[in-house]
């Protein structure tokens, strides 16, 4: 059964790997899994067919066979739970690699998304400049306990897994904010993210998009 997932016609990042569909395309390059993509505008988006699919009208989703799925954490844990490559054998390691997942959906992203409204969705309301100091300040505090947690290793539990996924892809939300070079531990882990070859195809699959060249996995 094809895999099929959804994503934006064209991205509002222009292909920069921020959309969340480029989670979901790593994901799956790096479990080997051919799939393909079904682009969708912003209007398309909130009509019942892709309602039926996610239900707050956002992508990515994620189609095999009479399964349907929304959420990209829960798109990526099937994918690394279905596939090898994404978590150990070792079931220890596994809950290990699922509980940075969570961590980097619920504790990490929320403070990342905090500053990039500050920032880009409030910069001419007239408390930005008294309120953007204080998000800037949680993002660092939560840096700070990241990557003391980080140290010198490669990865956060041994061996690159789903958990470092969803963490590096959180991270590179923080590039353009110039304060993730404030860390340079963490800047040298999303680096390694960003160097893997299954990474690099993900992101050139959603840039071909954006660029005119629609591409399959």
């Amino acid at each position: 059964m094809a895999i099929i997932i959804t994503a934006f016609e064209r991205s509002p990042d222009g292909g920069k790997g921020l959309a969340r569909d480029t989670r979901v395309r790593w994901a799956l390059e790096e479990a080997g899994q051919p799939y393909e993509v079904r682009l969708v505008s912003f209007l398309e988006m909130k009509e019942p067919a892709h309602l039926r699919l996610h239900p707050f009208g956002q992508i990515p989703t994620y189609e095999e066979g009479d399964l349907a799925l929304f959420e990209t954490g829960a798109i990526v844990l099937h994918i690394a739970e279905r596939h090898a490559g994404l978590l150990s054998d070792d079931a220890n390691a596994r809950a290990r690699a699922i509980t940075w997942m969570f961590a980097a959906v619920n504790t990490v992203e929320p403070v990342i998304l905090e500053l990039v409204t500050a920032r880009i969705l409030e910069g001419d309301k007239p408390w930005t400049k008294e309120r953007l100091p204080l998000v800037e300040d949680r993002v660092r505090h939560r840096l700070g306990q990241l990557s003391s947690r980080l140290g010198d290793a490669d990865w956060l539990d041994g061996a690159f897994s789903a958990g470092d996924l969803m963490m590096v892809s959180v991270l590179l939300r923080l590039r353009a904010s110039g304060i993730l070079g404030e860390f340079p531990k963490l800047a040298a882990y999303v680096a390694r993210g960003e160097a893997r070859p299954a990474y690099e195809r993900a992101f050139a699959a959603q840039l071909a998009v954006n660029a005119g060249k629609p591409a399959a996995g």
